[in-house]
């Protein structure tokens, strides 16, 4: 159910929302369920995966946006430091690796307390959530596939450039 609120959307349960959303935007999208939906969006670096889950016990929308990144097992230990510099930096949200499903993955979850979701907070949590894939996703390639240090690789995509050679 949709209400106009202010002049913007407000729906009941926030995955109706975020599917209007995904729709505007033309990305790719499958609803599993009433509690969860699936989308790819095209970035800069590659296809991101995105899953969205309600928690209506928890009132919280839990996104989670991966990206492929099999991982050698001698390059791990230095992923993992690389997580752990790139969370340091991070004021909302996380990455984690998922080594079963080889993924690499940002994760937030946007608790709403009794309030509905509107469409700037959901626009919000996409926006935040590829931008830092985006920012990070060459500092994982760095460490997987190129052996550099995680510090070196963080360094490296902390870069950033203006204005186009």
């Amino acid at each position: 159910m949709a209400r106009a609120e202010s002049g913007q959307i407000r729906i009941n349960n926030p995955l109706d929302l975020v599917e209007h959303i995904a729709g505007k935007h033309g990305w790719v999208m499958d609803r599993a369920g009433e509690d969860e939906l699936t989308l790819t969006v095209s970035g800069q670096w590659t296809d991101y995966h995105m899953s969205l889950n309600w928690r209506g016990d928890l009132e919280t929308l839990h996104m989670a946006c991966a990206f492929d990144a099999k991982i050698p097992e001698n390059r791990l230990n230095e992923v993992y430091r690389l997580v752990a510099q790139i969370n340091e930096q991070l004021w909302l949200g996380h990455f984690d690796v998922w080594l079963h499903e080889g993924l690499i993955m940002y994760r937030h979850g946007l608790m709403l307390n009794g309030a509905l979701a509107t469409d700037g907070q959901c626009e919000a949590l996409f926006k935040m959530a590829l931008e830092a894939c985006e920012r990070y996703f060459q500092a994982f390639q760095f460490v997987v596939w190129a052996g550099k240090e995680s510090r070196e690789a963080l360094a490296s995509s902390m870069f950033e450039t203006e204005g186009r050679a």
